[in-house]
């Protein structure tokens, strides 16, 4: 009968189950109703002649095949896991697999927690479980979520010792200096070691205020000391932020007062695009040329007016709240530095002597 308990014999094992005598009629125990944990092989828990209890699944009369659960015999250690194991608490278990994102545990017959690789250490970004732990070690953890619809549970590592990130943000909070190594160079930053196994990162953004590197190489290498203030500290996503060039002030804080509308400069011509001309300035500020700015004529290309390395004048047209400049060109005479933009069209377009 379909639910009811007999007592059999192990008759014959196989790599997917055992047939079990009940006395008349073969029964399969499959591999999968063996037990609530995993096997590999029913060898692992029967050997032929060994007398066992079983359930019995399934029935059908006509084919005489009767399907078998050893597991059912007891109950299911999942439905009360939350209360055996509740989230916080600390646990021991043995590790039974380990694969790339993490490895699992078995913490009772039938239940196992994983521990992802994110779990497993503060401060090193752990390729591997491998690299910490193998497969039959004891190891302690701490249940982080348990989930036992689905049999999961997460376990963590790290969580057993003290979190390096708040350590860092009592010993650096935001605004503080901190000195440290240049541990690696990377196309975006630089990633600086200051202790507590925390590497920091300057931005290429924020090495200097004026000047623009293509790559951060070109300040610092690997092994150099270092010296920044910290600009965030982000403890959930793991990011500390730092930065060089906010040890000085920003030098275009007062930029409205030190360009006022009018003044007259000479620059370089940096860089050229369809909409203008950037113009360098006190050989460290930017500035834009409109190409309605070049010329008091109408203009069809840059390239007709200036080209990359001119010296040119300038005449600050304004400067937006992020310090932006506006420059013009057409408002100053470029052989005299003269401000002919109050002069009528006609004059400002005459033509230079010899031209």
């Amino acid at each position: 009968k379909e639910g009811s308990i007999v007592h059999g014999v192990v008759k014959n094992i196989t790599e997917y189950g055992a047939f079990i005598d009940l006395g008349g009629m073969d029964g399969l125990l499959h591999i999968t109703d063996m037990s609530w944990g995993r096997i590999k092989h029913p060898s692992e828990l029967f050997a032929v002649g060994d007398e066992i209890k079983v359930k019995v699944l399934k029935y059908d009369r006509e084919k005489e095949r009767v399907s078998l659960g050893l597991k059912q015999v007891t109950a299911n250690p999942w439905d009360d896991a939350e209360f055996k194991f509740p989230v916080g608490i600390t646990v021991k278990g043995k590790v039974v697999s380990l694969k790339d994102y993490g490895a699992f545990v078995e913490l009772e017959d039938g239940i196992e927690g994983l521990i992802h690789v994110s779990e497993m250490s503060w401060t090193e970004r752990v390729k591997h479980p491998s690299k910490l732990i193998n497969v039959g070690d004891e190891v302690e953890c701490k249940v982080l979520e348990v989930d036992s619809k689905n049999k999961r549970i997460s376990l963590g590592l790290k969580q057993l010792q003290n979190n390096p990130w708040d350590e860092l943000e009592i010993k650096h909070p935001v605004g503080t200096q901190v000195e440290g190594e240049v541990k690696s160079v990377t196309d975006f930053g630089v990633f600086v070691d200051i202790g507590l196994g925390i590497d920091g990162l300057v931005h290429i953004s924020d090495l200097a205020w004026t000047k623009k590197f293509a790559h951060p190489s070109e300040k610092y290498k690997k092994g150099d000391k270092i010296r920044a203030m910290v600009l965030g500290i982000d403890k959930a996503n793991e990011k500390f932020s730092l930065g060089v060039k906010q040890l000085e002030r920003d030098p275009w804080e007062n930029i409205k007062t030190r360009y006022k509308v009018g003044t007259a400069i000479d620059g370089s011509v940096t860089k050229l695009t369809d909409f203008g001309a950037f113009v360098n300035f006190l050989g460290s500020k930017d500035g834009l040329v409109h190409i309605s700015e070049l010329a008091p004529r109408r203009v069809g290309k840059v390239s007709d007016v200036v080209n990359e390395g001119d010296q040119v004048k300038v005449k600050v047209l304004g400067v937006d709240e992020r310090g932006k400049v506006r420059l013009s060109m057409k408002a100053v005479d470029q052989a005299t530095g003269e401000d002919i933009s109050n002069k009528p069209r006609e004059e400002q377009a005459a033509p230079a002597a010899g031209e």
